[in-house]
């Protein structure tokens, strides 16, 4: 595939090494996980990406209950395999169902690389970890991603959720290469500075997903399922409204003001649609109107730092307060 002329820009992810572009692709998308999207409009969605310059594609057994893996794993079927960084997760499966045990990780995983049609993955994580209780985490679930590292299945190994109670806590127990955090590094919430000191002591990579904070960010109609309180999405909206009054798009913003920060390593924007990540490419391409950005950065005042809990109460202390 011919790459196009945008300049994607690279970054160290941390201990690992891998040099990874700055905007990375997330998969969830091409499993219908949020509007149904036909096979061969979510590989070319794929195709685009990688000629656009990404080389970090992430994706989830849980996205579209395996289809998102399905899909990816034939897009990338005659693509060289040292030409891109995949990364999946293991022990999420269903809205409510969770195996952190070590049989039904290394499972998970082995079912995940036969459905990508690859002997390994750059990086694996423990999928919302906030959802399972910490002792079982640390007891059979990270444990099963080191064994799956010692027998080259997976480069790297971490977890992701959205508290950020659940990165301090688990790098204080154990050796991780790398974390995946989620909506805390937006126009409205950049609670995840809190965590760059530690990280940097400890050299972990950092990838940071959904700077569109899960479409609060677009200016666009909210699915039902989105957790966010009504306060968030009311300030969120009229900040859309303000840039398209200035003949402005907030997404493209958003998209813009997450990748700019040297200390992310990669962002991951998720779509299924070959237009929309070319749109995103060219946007960290193009230069951010800091003008714009201080206004909406105004309006979004009342709420930043907000969030809302997710998973058990113990990792949730004082969320939402």
């Amino acid at each position: 595939m011919a790459r196009e002329t945008l300049v994607v820009r690279y970054r160290t992810l941390g201990r690992t090494g891998l040099n990874v572009s700055v905007l990375g692709f997330g998969a969830s998308s091409i499993g219908s996980q949020f509007r149904f999207v036909p096979e061969n409009e979510g590989i070319r969605a794929v195709h685009a990406a990688l000629e656009g310059g990404i080389n970090l594609i992430d994706v989830s057994p849980y996205y579209g209950l395996t289809q998102a893996e399905t899909v990816l794993g034939k897009a990338l079927r005659n693509i060289p395999r040292d030409t891109f960084y995949l990364s999946t997760k293991a022990g999420r499966h269903d809205v409510n169902v969770f195996d952190y045990t070590e049989v039904g990780v290394i499972r998970s995983v082995e079912a995940s690389l036969k459905r990508l049609c690859t002997d390994y993955v750059d990086l694996l994580f423990l999928h919302d970890m906030e959802f399972v209780p910490y002792e079982q985490v640390i007891g059979e679930g990270i444990p099963a991603l080191f064994k799956l590292k010692e027998q080259g299945k997976a480069r790297f190994v971490g977890v992701s959720g959205l508290p950020l109670t659940i990165f301090e806590r688990t790098l204080a127990d154990a050796d991780l290469d790398v974390i995946l955090s989620y909506c805390h590094y937006t126009l409205n919430d950049t609670t995840l500075l809190n965590l760059f000191p530690l990280l940097k002591q400890k050299n972990v990579g950092l990838v940071n997903a959904s700077p569109l904070a899960m479409g609060l960010l677009t200016g666009k109609p909210l699915p039902a399922w989105h957790p966010a309180p009504e306060e968030l999405r009311e300030v969120c909206r009229r900040a859309a409204e303000h840039c398209a009054r200035r003949g402005a798009d907030l997404a493209r913003l958003a998209v813009q003001f997450s990748v700019a920060h040297p200390d992310i390593p990669t962002t991951l924007v998720s779509t299924g649609s070959e237009a929309n990540i070319r749109k995103y490419i060219r946007w960290i391409d193009e230069p951010m109107d800091e003008n714009l950005l201080e206004e909406v950065l105004a309006i979004l005042a009342p709420i930043r730092n907000r969030t809302w809990p997710s998973g058990r109460e113990e990792y949730n202390t004082g969320v939402g307060a």
